[in-house]
């Protein structure tokens, strides 16, 4: 993706619908459609609206450059719907999800253009400055290290090692959501950005954006419960 002056990366979403549309009017008005606009994946579950989540995300895509990861929630509804796996999703909150699309288990009716949103939803994206991921990569490899393995590549979907060990050995700075946290973790050669929008606990209850290379951080409070 050639002439990256400026990324914003948006944490998870979690079926926020309205708190995700007021982020990215708020994000358009002061930033329009010259940044590259990174979602870190999870934009179901949980939440009151996802089917509109993801119909807002497909319209944003058409006059933005966006780039969807896929989160461990996106890829349990793609089990579920390709492969019949139901029971881990409905455990983390499918059902959720199935009731805004009016569907059950086993009965998705899933239009064919949120099908292909899912689908093409990618497992990482990175640039010289930023590696960026759903849930993180181990520590104690280095990107380069993390990606030649099969098993780690597996894990960047639910990878919480980095969180709480907070020592890396990677070359460059990693952004990730997965892990709701009340404030942003920014440490050394690391950035969190899932602040909990789908959560009513105190501190929780924001979606967040970072403006890369600024590290400048937008937050909008849950306007969904």
């Amino acid at each position: 993706m050639p002439d990256i002056k400026q990324i914003i990366a948006i944490g998870d979403i979690h079926g926020c619908a309205e708190s995700s549309k007021t982020l990215l009017t708020k994000l358009n008005d002061q930033y329009g459609n010259d940044p590259v606009y990174v979602f870190v994946g999870d934009y179901i579950d949980r939440g009151p609206d996802s089917k509109k989540a993801v119909e807002d995300l497909i319209h944003f895509d058409e006059d933005h450059r966006c780039i969807f990861l896929r989160g461990n929630h996106d890829q349990m509804l793609l089990d579920a719907y390709e492969k019949n796996e139901w029971d881990l999703w409905l455990s983390n909150g499918g059902n959720t999800t199935l009731a805004n699309y009016n569907s059950g288990p086993g009965k998705f009716d899933l239009p064919e253009s949120h099908y292909d949103f899912f689908k093409d939803t990618i497992l990482y994206w990175e640039t010289e400055d930023f590696f960026f991921v759903h849930g993180g990569i181990l520590p104690d490899l280095t990107i380069k290290e993390n990606l030649e393995s099969d098993y780690e590549r597996s894990q960047f979907l639910w990878q919480r090692d980095h969180v709480y060990s907070r020592r890396n050995h990677w070359e460059k700075t990693v952004v990730f959501g997965h892990t709701p946290v009340r404030e942003p973790i920014v440490e050394e050669n690391m950035i969190g950005i899932d602040t909990g929008c789908v959560y009513q606990e105190e501190g929780f209850g924001i979606l967040t954006a970072v403006v890369l290379p600024e590290m400048k951080f937008i937050q909008q409070e849950s306007k969904d419960f």
